[in-house]
């Protein structure tokens, strides 16, 4: 992939000034975007820029989603009671194949707390407002990571998707967002919400960038040998049938551009999302969370956003036997051959999320906030269930702009990145 970075070795202590000013002024489109930053570290890092001049990554302004570990600094996973932990004493593997090709770390992006929530609201640290839409929230769970990159700040902001986390918020603030296969990036020194389902992966402003930085945070674990078709489905059964009307216009309006480039597309009912309509895929986060939180849940509760605390989150692991887990977790396995088998090399495209971003006074209501949360999850939580990679890329029409959303089988990545790029040429999207 050809691509001219907007970053280089000679620009990095000029724009890292830049940046470092904007965020020290309180600008207010950065409100809340970050929960801390790392700036002194950062220059350090701007001094030893010659051991890396070599790599494609050297001078690159990376945000860091506050769930992974960076040395020196306490991982608050978008938590009051994490505040007070120790500092980490290593930087977690992707966050450290970044930084030992050069990219500079610029801090912490806030999020959801636990990251358990599409929406990206957090009670404790603010919430950072819709790069696109004023007044309107970011999406999540990777929430200050995605405004990071739509307002200039970072080239390439790193989160985790566990239903869409990377790719809603893409979507909401239109960059790209690229969840990989979940085994490709390591997920050591990263706070876990759900082991089943969590991925590891970067938000940019081009598919190249998103590329670059993930073969990095892969340390050569990329698949490049399998290569997807150039062949879309959309499937008729699921997901597609509560779109807003701006977002069903931009969304026909890249399938016709596909079609007039000759990409083949079908129409049709895809078996194995009939049968994931079946699974209790809550059952992931809410167990899953509890196990890793437990202790909090059951003692510092108070401290906790009473969304994610609550009833209809990790609350619910209260109504899951061990037996109906363990069915969950054989029916999920079926559902990735049984999907795999029907898609082969083919690729899933839909519209990442049907809706455009809401506004922050839709979601002061608990039952609207936890029903606008179910909506956006559902398209993309398709490539975490079946252990797929899955990229949206953003696409302008008639003032609006959505994610279009393309999801191959499961170590396509790198062969899906390269039918990314020409998609994005093609559609041309904001950059």
């Amino acid at each position: 992939m050809e691509n001219q970075y907007p970053w280089s070795t000679e620009s990095a202590t000029r724009r890292l000034a830049e940046v470092k000013n904007r965020i020290n002024s309180n600008e207010p489109a950065l409100k809340s975007v970050f929960t801390q930053t790392f700036f002194d570290e950062a220059e350090e890092q701007l001094s030893a820029m010659s051991d890396h001049k070599d790599s494609p990554l050297c001078g690159a302004l990376i945000s860091i989603k506050d769930l992974f570990d960076v040395e020196g600094f306490v991982t608050r996973a978008g938590t009051k009671f994490m505040a007070e932990d120790s500092p980490a004493n290593m930087d977690a593997p992707p966050i450290k194949h970044l930084r030992d090709a050069g990219a500079v770390l610029l801090g912490h992006t806030n999020m959801t707390e636990l990251a358990y929530s599409g929406l990206g609201l957090n009670p404790h640290y603010g919430t950072p407002e819709n790069a696109l839409k004023p007044g309107c929230i970011p999406g999540g769970s990777t929430a200050g990571g995605a405004v990071s990159v739509a307002r200039g700040i970072a080239d390439i902001a790193i989160g985790t998707d566990t239903g869409g986390s990377l790719r809603i918020p893409a979507a909401f603030n239109g960059i790209v967002g690229f969840k990989p296969s979940q085994s490709t990036v390591s997920r050591r020194g990263c706070k876990a919400l759900s082991r089943s389902l969590d991925s590891v992966g970067p938000m940019a402003r081009s598919v190249a960038a998103c590329e670059i930085a993930y073969k990095a945070m892969s340390n050569g674990a990329a698949n490049s040998g399998v290569k997807v078709s150039k062949e879309f489905i959309i499937p008729v059964n699921y997901g597609m049938g509560d779109m807003e009307a701006p977002v069903d216009a931009a969304f026909e309006d890249a399938v016709a551009k596909l079609q007039a480039a000759g990409y083949r597309i079908q129409r049709k009912s895809v078996e194995a999302l009939d049968a994931l309509k079946e699974l209790a895929v809550w059952h992931f986060s809410a167990v899953e969370s509890r196990s890793e939180y437990e202790q909090v849940y059951q003692t510092k509760r108070d401290m906790m956003d009473p969304r994610v605390a609550g009833s209809t989150r990790m609350g619910r692991a209260d109504d899951v036997s061990a037996i109906s887990y363990r069915q969950t977790l054989n029916l999920r396995q079926k559902l990735i051959e049984q999907y795999a088998d029907e898609m082969g090399s083919r690729i899933l495209l839909m519209p990442t999320v049907p809706i455009l971003p809401p506004a922050f006074s839709a979601m002061e209501d608990d039952n609207e906030y936890g029903r606008v949360n179910l909506q956006v999850l559902r398209n993309p939580s398709i490539a975490n269930v079946m252990d797929c990679c899955s990229i949206s890329l953003p696409y302008a029409h008639a003032g609006e702009t959505i994610g279009v959303m393309m999801t191959a089988v499961g170590n396509h990545d790198l062969s899906l990145l390269e039918l990314a790029f020409q998609c994005e040429a093609l559609w041309k999207p904001v950059v």
